[in-house]
């Protein structure tokens, strides 16, 4: 009786140290180990990229295939704050150009300066184009900001660039930060790119349009890991969330 209490109670704590402890982190270990487990069900297939990423083959990037489809589209990280460029952002943004990908430009936003001073700068720098993905703010800090005044300054930045282009800015932020900060309604009518890794299906349940799934993936022409990401539509779909051809202010 002792032996088989003592059996039972080893392969109960088993059970619960593999379900709570090795389970939810399996798929991690396996993206580190360049073991990549795509999302079911997504067609479209695109990366984000800054400096981090050093010096891009183009060549090898466009002809590279992430589970069976070419890659579609590269968002490219343009700014950060109000002072700093990205060192690589311009080679970048006309490189993806000229290798016929999908392009958008980002900038981190840092709640510890003007959020007017910052989308001032980002669209000095940043000068999109018909064909290229509306602006994107990435917005996954709080700092010392009231909640309220996170979304005042969320509001800020992306109304100045909803006026230049005449489209909807997307929004790119982690799934906790989603839906804690911004899932009231002012935000609403914004597209959504939510990073949640390590999962078979994104567990944002609103609207979404990209999907940030791992920050381990690997690609043919970039050294080291880069994030993937999938297009929650067809590629019709992507092509009209993009800026139109008429004139912009």
């Amino acid at each position: 009786m002792y032996w088989l209490g003592g059996l039972t109670g080893i392969l109960f704590f088993s059970f619960v140290l593999y379900k709570y402890v090795v389970a939810p982190y399996t798929t991690r270990w396996h993206a580190y180990y360049g073991e990549i487990e795509y999302p079911a069900g997504y067609s479209i297939h695109g990366l984000d990229i800054s400096h981090y990423q050093q010096t891009i083959d183009w060549d090898a990037v466009s002809r590279t295939k992430v589970a069976g489809e070419p890659l579609r589209f590269v968002i490219i990280k343009a700014t950060e704050g109000d002072k700093r460029l990205d060192p690589n952002f311009n080679d970048n943004f006309y490189q993806a150009l000229q290798y016929g990908l999908v392009r958008g430009a980002y900038h981190y936003f840092r709640p510890d300066i003007s959020a007017q001073e910052q989308a001032e700068y980002y669209l000095r720098q940043v000068h999109l184009e018909p064909g290229d993905l509306p602006p994107v703010l990435d917005i996954e800090e709080k700092g010392t900001l009231s909640t309220a005044a996170l979304r005042a300054a969320a509001l800020t930045w992306l109304q100045q660039a909803d006026a230049k282009y005449c489209v909807s800015t997307i929004i790119y932020t982690g799934y906790k930060f989603k839906v804690d900060y911004l899932s009231t309604p002012e935000f609403e009518h914004y597209p959504f790119w939510i990073a949640h890794y390590y999962v078979k299906e994104c567990g944002y349940t609103g609207a979404w349009k990209f999907w940030q799934h791992t920050d381990c993936g690997r690609v043919d022409g970039i050294e080291g890991k880069v994030d993937l990401n999938v297009y929650n539509g067809s590629m019709y779909d992507l092509r009209k969330l993009t800026i139109p051809e008429e004139e912009f202010e």
